[in-house]
């Protein structure tokens, strides 16, 4: 494998902490402008609805997203995954097999994208970028020839097995169960990358990819790890999406790219070492999801609010660019 196969990152300066104060600063002054220009932003019905609806799925989607993008690599298939074990999910319960066994096989069938990820990269030599690319168009038209050109498949007059709701909208001690599964992937996330030496091997080979492959660190295993659980993990979504519409929409999943990658490069440039971590990427999808959400209720329309959340993370990152380079 050569260096410019993760398109490793240099290491970059530490920053001081008036970039983050500025993030923070700029976060309160929304969310008090919003309070007063949107009385329903600050109810507790609609902050639930933002954490169960927005920030669940989209944290999700974009801790997978970090889990690549901190070997210096990224994947623009995690709406293929969602989908695919969103479609085998729908299907299966379509056809009455039993729920964990549709379960099971929805979070196989999401890993298989990891697995051709890793397989193209790792065995093949080819671009991240690249690869997940070509992943992204194969499950675009995967989808498209299978449902008819694009046609959902509901399960609405259908009978649906004992737990199927709950996936999107159960509750265990009083917290839904989105919450509780972003909660479980956060944490393990953690464990894996902040506090276990693989964790540390993958840093080194996002940071340094030479040292890494010279330093006996097993590049190719790893890397092919991070491509499948970043997989598995997004299939997450779709089980849940399945769950709260009661259907497979082709392509849906695709909605969270964008936002995911966004969300990720946000924490990466607030975190003081600017390297890809959990925390910082929870905190950019709150921050993205919340914003969203006061445009939406103060009136800006859907494209006018992708509008203002392209120009947030150009903001963020131009900011982290400018003070990289001051330090450089």
């Amino acid at each position: 494998m050569s260096d410019s196969l993760l398109s490793p990152v240099a290491p970059r300066p530490r920053q001081t902490g008036w970039l983050r104060a500025i993030i923070v600063l700029t976060f309160v002054a929304l969310l008090v402008f919003f309070i007063f220009a949107a009385p329903a932003f600050a109810t507790v019905s609609n902050i639930r609805s933002v954490l169960l609806n927005n920030v669940a799925p989209l944290a999700i989607v974009a801790l997978a997203m970090t889990l690549v993008t901190r070997i210096g690599a990224i994947d623009l298939s995690v709406g293929t995954a969602i989908d695919i074990a969103c479609l085998v999910l729908v299907t299966l319960v379509l056809h009455q097999v039993s729920l964990p066994v549709a379960l099971f096989a929805a979070l196989i069938a999401a890993l298989l994208v990891g697995v051709f990820n890793a397989f193209l990269v790792t065995q093949l030599g080819v671009e991240p970028f690249l690869a997940t690319l070509g992943t992204l168009f194969i499950g675009q038209s995967v989808q498209q020839l299978s449902s008819n050109g694009g046609q959902p498949v509901y399960l609405l007059s259908q009978k649906l097995p004992d737990g199927f709701s709950a996936i999107g909208h159960g509750a265990l001690l009083g917290i839904p169960l989105p919450l509780w599964l972003l909660l479980l992937v956060a944490l393990a996330l953690y464990q894996l990358l902040h506090r276990s030496a693989t964790g540390r091997s993958l840093r080194v080979m996002g940071e340094q990819y030479s040292v890494a492959q010279h330093s006996g660190v097993p590049v190719k295993r790893l890397t092919a790890l991070a491509f499948i659980l970043a997989a598995l993990i997004a299939g997450i979504v779709g089980l849940i999406l399945a769950a709260n519409v009661k259907a497979w929409v082709p392509l849906s999943g695709n909605a969270y790219l964008l936002n995911a990658i966004g969300a990720s490069f946000i924490g990466a440039t607030f975190a003081p070492s600017r390297r890809p971590n959990v925390l910082g990427t929870l905190l950019g999808v709150v921050l993205l999801s919340f914003i969203a959400n006061g445009l939406l209720l103060v009136g800006w329309n859907f494209y006018w609010q992708q509008v203002a959340t392209g120009g947030l993370i150009f903001i963020v990152l131009a900011v982290g660019a400018l003070r990289a380079r001051h330090h450089s």
